[in-house]
């Protein structure tokens, strides 16, 4: 049951072959048996999720499903607002008693489609890093090799879903923190347009840079999820109004005609060959379908000169809201950041501002020309899981980000899909990002690469050999 998609679940229920009580307490069983390997939860809500998957049981043998994710497990990461749960956002710092009065939009929305909510998976301490561990619970692995991360700070969804630990998984994405895990655990992982999936609370000083999104095993589940997590709520003031579209409708339209723009060394990346060959043997896949690929430059210059300041300026933020108390308590790289971001002064902050403003201008214009820019995800496979974040062995600018964090910054969506396996073994992602609201064209070109590859078995056997 382990490794049936949500879209196979689904057809299962309707069958009556299966029922959501049987696949969710295989789901909470496996979850627990891998749990020592993996440390991918910070929370498993047994009780809840039985409770949900009657509830859905009784819905699918009386015909009345709420959707087709109705039934499927889906686990939450531990930074988003889940009704009767504390969200501690990876931090010992953050109170334990204090219960969340209501889930954050997208939680609720999944909630509505009948959804099991089964549990709060692991990230780094307030999702600053793109690895995952944290002084709460230590490191996170990744099923491929678990002498590895699965990046973050979705890394505990990543784990999970490549686990077979249910089918989906929730992320949020403010740096890359769904494309990282994504491209590291072999899985398809979207980013949205920011605004496209309405976020509450938004008090972070990274509100206008975060998505929620889907990490996924198929680009039929993501889209499916996406259609949940994409409708409407009045809490969120930045999201879009409700456009009516459903993103799984046209999945198999291929990317015939398409203008692809392809830039090895965006912003100055510099990837391994591993890395490039992969995603260029895949460039030739998708051109074989009738893509137009031109490969580009780097076409802006890096961004660390411009954007570091803006990054520390927001930890600062997050820091002088903590206790000073308790300042002993927090991840000790994430506290040398922030405390040198109390000194950024206003200047530089919005310096960084305006060049934000003229960065998701350049890119704007650049859709204009292309219907899609392909990148690599990462620059290279996931580093070990004892690697220290933001040093010399790997350092958050060049290693970690240098692909994602620009579309964080434009808003611009885009995804993560597995384009094979470097000579470790380890899973390498392609980027694949499109237009503003324009995510149904990154997930057609993404279902037509997927209908190529054999991602999945690679999954399946990475599935069997942790059992």
């Amino acid at each position: 049951m382990h490794r049936f998609s949500a879209e196979e679940l689904s057809a299962h229920y309707a069958a009556k072959n299966l029922s959501p009580v049987e696949v969710t307490t295989t789901i909470l069983t496996r979850a627990a048996d891998l749990e020592p390997k993996l440390n991918a939860f910070r929370l498993l809500d047994n009780k809840a999720a039985l409770e949900q998957a009657k509830a859905s049981e009784s819905r699918w043998r009386t015909g009345n499903p709420l959707g087709p994710l109705d039934g499927v497990p889906i686990s939450i990461k531990d930074i988003v607002a889940v009704k009767g749960h504390a969200c501690l956002s990876g931090s010992l710092t953050n109170d334990p008693e204090l219960l969340m009065p209501e889930d954050c939009p997208a939680v609720a929305r999944l909630r509505e489609g009948g959804a099991v909510l089964f549990g709060l998976t692991q990230t780094p301490e307030f999702g600053w890093k793109g690895i995952t561990d944290a002084p709460m619970y230590g490191a996170t692995r990744n099923p491929w090799n678990t002498d590895h991360s699965p990046g973050g700070s979705s890394g505990g969804a990543g784990a999970a879903v490549a686990a077979g630990i249910g089918p989906l998984g929730l992320g949020t994405d403010a740096g890359g923190s769904i494309r990282i895990p994504a491209s590291y655990c072999g899985l398809f992982g979207i980013k949205p347009t920011f605004g496209r999936v309405p976020h509450s609370p938004n008090e972070s000083p990274y509100a206008t840079l975060t998505s929620s999104g889907p990490l996924a095993r198929t680009v039929q589940d993501a889209a499916v999820m996406l259609n949940l997590m994409s409708m409407p709520d009045a809490r969120d003031w930045y999201s879009a109004a409700d456009q009516g579209i459903d993103f799984a409708r046209d999945l198999d339209r291929g990317v015939k005609g398409l203008k692809i723009a392809y830039s090895p060394n965006l912003g100055g990346a510099k990837p391994t060959e591993d890395v490039r060959r992969l995603v260029e043997a895949a460039l030739k896949r998708l051109e074989k379908l009738g893509a137009h690929i031109e490969e580009v430059g780097e076409v802006f210059s890096p961004l660390r000169p411009t954007f570091e300041d803006y990054w520390k300026a927001g930890f600062g933020y997050i820091l002088k809201n903590i206790p000073k108390a308790k300042w002993s308590l927090i991840d000790p790289g994430f506290l040398a950041l922030a405390e040198e971001g109390l000194d950024v002064d206003l200047e530089s902050y919005y310096k960084a501002v305006s060049a934000r403003v003229a960065l998701g201008s350049r890119m704007g214009q650049f859709f204009g020309k292309f219907d899609l820019l392909i990148t690599p995800t990462m620059t290279s496979t996931a580093p070990r899981a004892d690697v220290i974040y933001h040093s010399a062995d790997y350092d958050r600018w060049d290693d970690a980000t240098p692909y994602t964090v620009p579309f964080n910054l434009t808003g611009h969506p885009a995804a993560s899909i597995p384009v094979g396996l470097a000579a470790n073994g380890l899973p390498v992602g392609m980027q694949i990002v499109g237009a503003r609201y324009n995510e149904e064209t990154i997930l057609q070109a993404s279902r037509a690469y997927e209908k190529l590859s054999d991602c999945q078995q690679g999954l399946f056997k990475i599935m069997d050999a942790l059992d």
